[in-house]
């Protein structure tokens, strides 16, 4: 099936939206708390953002409830990720009778392939910098371990985030037409801090040694950084949580980190962290800390934005990666 087939509209098309009336901001829904942060930048004073999926959650098994049909109901615009992150958003968007247009942020990102959740020897799943197969196509195609799924998780290579600034500035330049230049100027303002921020990263990573660079995590979400960066994730996991690791996956990756010598497993603030300490506990490796792969902190933690959630990351990664 193809994902959200005749319902979620590329930029390219057009569907006559409800605009707000003068004075009223525009309304946008984002289905997740990275999403919203992006879309909130954008749009500034302009737009009220809601976000579906908020900080701390995860999108992948989310349950939509009859609130948040209502909230696209009531919506001007809605902005997905797409790449088969949101399984859940066609029967919330046939529930809610929206005809509002719905940008799929990630339109022009260069998708990597998912890796099957049983395809891997022994069980783990292992991204290697610059490893990846591409797969091309459509950015429509749904998640859940089939051979021709994508990885979702674009938002963890920063030149991929300039793609889905874009495409918010056009997406809401196209329903409030009179604050297009607003939404121009904020988007090249962000980008500019998207620059910096991808310097950043592989500073970051250069400092760490190559033979460091080797990182444990709860589930493969970090595939499109370790092409873009050259840091290697393994994961009990494949790109969805939808589904637990199996005991033999676990015991393989403990394996593996024994014999790799794999220094440090991270938590994710998505996931229960006991899977990761008892593999922690039983491989020798040390915990390095939380890191932030699907979904913002609260507005009180140390990512509340998307800026802040790809620092934060670093610093775990340079604290336990990086020499003293």
């Amino acid at each position: 099936m193809v994902w959200l087939a005749g319902l979620v509209l590329g930029l390219g098309l057009s569907l006559s939206a409800r605009a707000a009336p003068d004075g009223e901001k525009i309304r946008a829904v984002a289905s997740f708390s990275i999403l919203g942060d992006l879309v909130r930048v954008v749009g500034g004073a302009h737009v009220a953002v809601t976000t579906l999926v908020g900080p701390d959650s995860d999108a992948h098994g989310f349950s939509p409830s009859p609130a948040d049909a209502k909230k696209l109901a009531e919506a001007d615009i809605v902005f997905v990720n797409g790449l088969g992150l949101e399984g859940w958003l066609d029967r919330l968007i046939r529930a809610s009778g929206t005809r509002v247009p719905v940008v799929v942020a990630s339109t022009g990102v260069k998708p990597i392939a998912a890796i099957d959740d049983h395809a891997q020897a022994g069980g783990s799943h292992d991204h290697a910098g610059g490893g990846h197969s591409q797969a091309g196509g459509s950015h429509d195609q749904a998640g859940g371990g089939h051979a021709d799924a994508v990885d979702p998780h674009a938002w963890q290579n920063v030149a991929n985030v300039r793609i889905y600034v874009a495409n918010i500035r056009d997406g809401l330049a196209k329903v409030d037409p009179a604050h297009a230049d607003a939404y121009r100027a904020a988007a090249d303002a962000y980008t500019v801090q998207l620059d910096a921020l991808e310097q950043a990263v592989r500073q970051a990573v250069e400092r760490i040694p190559p033979q460091n660079r080797r990182i444990i995590t709860s589930h493969d979400a970090f595939g499109y950084f370790s092409a873009a960066y050259g840091l290697r994730f393994l994961a009990p996991q494949g790109v969805s949580t939808d589904s637990e690791a199996s005991p033999r996956d676990v015991a393989a990756i403990i394996q593996q980190i024994r014999r790799d010598k794999v220094p440090a497993v991270f938590l994710e603030n998505i996931s229960d962290p006991r899977q990761m300490e008892q593999i922690a506990r039983e491989s020798g490796a040390r915990i390095g800390g939380k890191v932030y792969s699907d979904a913002l902190s609260g507005p009180a933690g140390p990512a509340a934005t998307y800026l802040d959630m790809m620092r934060s990351n670093l610093r775990a990664f340079d604290a336990a990666l990086a020499p003293g």
